[in-house]
């Protein structure tokens, strides 16, 4: 996600992704008590759900033609169950539940806080292969004090599910230490286009709609899901190694916006040159005409908003710079996906090195003085969000708020010291061997500092205590001369 400040032109939201309402259910109930489950995660404790892992989602939207009615659904979820379980929790709580079935019989089902609580018919022992249907509308209008999940363009709808809403959407194990395979089906009406994540494997064209499926090659995380429905054109091209690349665009806007896309190859053989070979089946962009107040790297195909590239007060080293820093989340927070939400600064802060790096080498910006600048302010960011990786829990109704300067320019930071501390050629030797080690997997802070420890040939330990989880920010390794502001107060801040 970029959240890097922009000229203010207009209004961006700052409250998305907020706490999320009950289920309806219409004709079925479980047997008391059943409670909210959780995997644990220190910010989101009620997310996720322990018991089984999730191999494959199959997920199929209906869109009637108004970003304002829900959408009829099936969301299809095999998975393996890790313990004995006489229920099933399931992340679910804006939508009403039909039915649920569970191996092709029908199940008793019912809500407790976000979660959807699915009694099978007979208790599933530990190694059970199970098979979970359940038939549900997906709402795509918000409730006071809560967004995110789907976003209602001008033409349509997009998705934004981190950090926590991709069970607004879908039943889910709404957490990203359990990725799957996805395959998604979206049927909509004549005139519409729907694009997925990963790769088309079918086009059904009816009288009066239009049933479009895409699959991934690589499991990935609830949070990373798109689906894109509107009045579009999808543009393609070839990258790197004859990648493949499409992007969504608003049709009347495909000229304007055809030489932003055309550099996204070139900046694809970039970030090649720093970490390796991209690691999925296709890339591209989706431009919404959406007020999000963020990017979004969603996986195989980023959300943008439109206006990000039309707006004359965007430089255009500032618009390609951050057009790389969701390229490289595929990397990093994508294929490198984080184990629990306290691990984010890996994808903020590496997200955000690779934009300034770019700027550095493409815009003539040097990285060095926006590392001095950050470490000027990095005392108030851990002051007002916690160290990078020990961030503070979100505000209520403010889930969006872990999104801080501290994950981004403060990550970054302590990526820099890093570097000054170990040298060039083995902090860029530890880049690429991370991705390579941990691809299509989840990793740990403490991964990335046994990693760093291991190719340095150094104990690390304290400097990563110091850089990560201090409350203070350390010196900077090579410029001593350089001080952070002490904390100030600032009304409203977070």
């Amino acid at each position: 996600m970029a959240l890097t400040p922009r000229p203010r032109t207009r209004h961006v939201t700052t409250a998305l992704l907020a706490s999320a309402v009950s289920v309806c259910l219409l004709a079925a109930s479980a047997p008391s008590p059943a409670a909210p489950l959780g995997v644990g995660d220190r910010l989101f404790p009620h997310l996720g759900n322990p018991g089984y892992d999730v191999e494959s989602y199959d997920l199929a939207f209906t869109y009637s033609g108004s970003n304002s009615k829900p959408l009829t659904a099936v969301t299809t979820i095999d998975a393996v169950t890790t313990a004995a379980l006489e229920r099933i929790n399931l992340d679910f709580s804006h939508g009403t539940v039909g039915s649920v079935e569970v191996n092709g019989v029908p199940a008793t089902f019912t809500s407790a806080g976000d979660d959807l609580v699915v009694t099978p018919g007979e208790p599933l022992s530990e190694g059970s292969v199970v098979r979970i249907t359940v038939r549900h509308t997906s709402d795509p209008v918000s409730v006071e004090g809560q967004d995110g999940g789907w976003v209602r363009t001008k033409d349509g709808l997009a998705m934004a599910n981190q950090a926590d809403a991709a069970h607004l959407v879908f039943p889910s194990n709404d957490h990203p230490s359990d990725k799957a395979l996805f395959t998604i089906h979206v049927t909509a009406p004549e005139g519409y286009t729907a694009v997925a994540n990963g790769l088309p494997v079918g086009v059904d064209r009816g009288a009066r709609t239009t049933t479009w499926t895409y699959r991934t090659e690589h499991p990935m995380a609830t949070e990373l899901t798109q689906v894109s429905i509107g009045r579009s054109t999808v543009l393609h091209r070839t990258g790197p190694h004859g990648l493949p690349v499409r992007d969504v665009v608003p049709t009347k806007d495909r000229a304007k916006l055809e030489p932003w896309l055309a550099k996204t190859p070139d900046q694809i053989a970039w970030m090649e040159g720093k970490v390796g070979l991209y690691p999925f089946e296709t890339y591209g962009l989706l431009m919404a005409e959406a007020q999000t107040g963020f990017e979004l790297e969603t996986q195989t195909l980023s959300l943008f908003e439109k206006d990000l590239f039309t707006q004359p007060a965007y430089p255009k080293w500032y618009v390609e710079s951050i057009m790389v820093h969701e390229l490289s989340h595929q990397w990093f927070g994508d294929s490198v996906s984080p184990r629990a939400w306290s691990d984010l600064w890996l994808n903020e802060g590496h997200a955000t090195w690779y934009e300034a790096l770019y700027a550095e080498e493409n815009a003539h910006k040097p990285m060095e003085a926006r590392m001095k600048a950050a470490y000027r302010a990095s005392d108030t960011w851990r002051a007002a969000g916690g160290p990078p990786a020990a961030p503070k829990k979100p505000q209520p109704g403010q889930k969006i708020s872990i999104f801080r300067p501290n994950v981004y320019d403060g990550a970054a930071l302590a990526l820099y010291a890093l570097r000054e501390e170990i040298g060039r050629p083995a902090f860029e030797r530890l880049e690429r061997t991370w991705v390579a080690l941990h691809q299509d997997g989840t990793a740990t802070t403490a991964d990335f500092e046994d990693l760093a420890s291991s190719m340095s040939g150094r104990d690390l330990s304290g400097f990563f205590k110091g850089w990560l989880y201090g409350e203070k920010t350390p010196p900077m390794p090579g410029h001593p001369e350089w001080k952070s502001d002490a904390p100030r107060a600032r009304k409203g801040a977070r």
